[in-house]
């Protein structure tokens, strides 16, 4: 495919016990299409995973990307947040909207001022968690979950994701999100919704969206569309970058 008019800047950011590997083939695809791409990885995960302590926040993460952002001299950005970075992708709108031309949340956490992670699940999962966490770590992080449980059923991509999955930093979870403005601060924003299967803890987000009218699209496939859909999730992330 030749090169885009337009070549774009996407930053990826990964969700829950994941690291920026997760969008290796995605942003290969974007990459091939004359795009610049980064996938940075949040402190105590993926190769990043030595410095795991119980002293990192979610505002250890939404640093981790105002600074990618100020230090890797990065402008006019499209900011892409799966699953939980839908909440760090929303602080660095709120730190560094100068940087950003567009949000793109995939499956992605929408929190507002005040709000904790944990406080917008149902009970039934925060205290499975909690649990798991206390007995695996002494509560330092959440030990990581099943492939299957984002919805990858392929033994190749399952296999993928037990080799490289970390567990994650609780307190990113417990500790509330700080803004100055309304989520997105403005800026231009998509949602993405991956609905096969759907992923129970991102049901309430979906609806959030909607109720704050933002522009929606589907993807079917599950929860981890960068590894079990990848050219399709390149391809969707192309496509609504374009819509200015």
């Amino acid at each position: 495919m030749p090169s885009p008019a337009n070549p774009m800047t996407f930053v990826l950011v990964h969700g829950i016990w994941h690291g920026g590997w997760c969008w290796r083939r995605a942003a290969e695809i974007l990459r091939g299409r004359g795009h610049a791409v980064t996938t940075p990885t949040h402190t105590g995960l993926g190769e990043r995973s030595h410095f795991l302590s119980e002293t990192i926040t979610l505002e250890t993460f939404i640093e981790d990307i105002v600074n990618h952002l100020k230090w890797s001299e990065l402008s006019d950005v499209v900011l892409v947040g799966h699953s939980f970075a839908g909440a760090v992708i929303i602080g660095a709108a709120d730190r560094a909207p100068e940087r950003i031309a567009k949000l793109v949340f995939l499956d992605a956490a929408i929190m507002k001022d005040g709000e904790t992670w944990f406080g917008l699940l149902p009970k039934e999962i925060v205290e499975d968690r909690m649990a798991k966490a206390y007995a695996s770590s002494g509560g330092v992080s959440l030990p990581v979950a099943s492939p299957e449980s984002f919805g990858v059923t392929d033994p190749d991509q399952a296999a993928y994701l037990e080799r490289m999955l970390t567990p994650h930093p609780l307190a990113t979870c417990t500790t509330p999100l700080k803004l100055d403005a309304p989520p997105g601060n403005g800026l231009p924003v998509h949602y993405i919704a991956c609905t096969n299967p759907a992923y129970p803890p991102m049901a309430t987000m979906h609806e959030r969206a909607r109720q704050m009218g933002w522009p929606m699209s589907d993807l079917a496939t599950g929860h981890d569309a960068m590894v079990t859909a990848p050219q399709e999730t390149a391809d969707l992330l192309e496509e609504i970058a374009s819509r200015r």
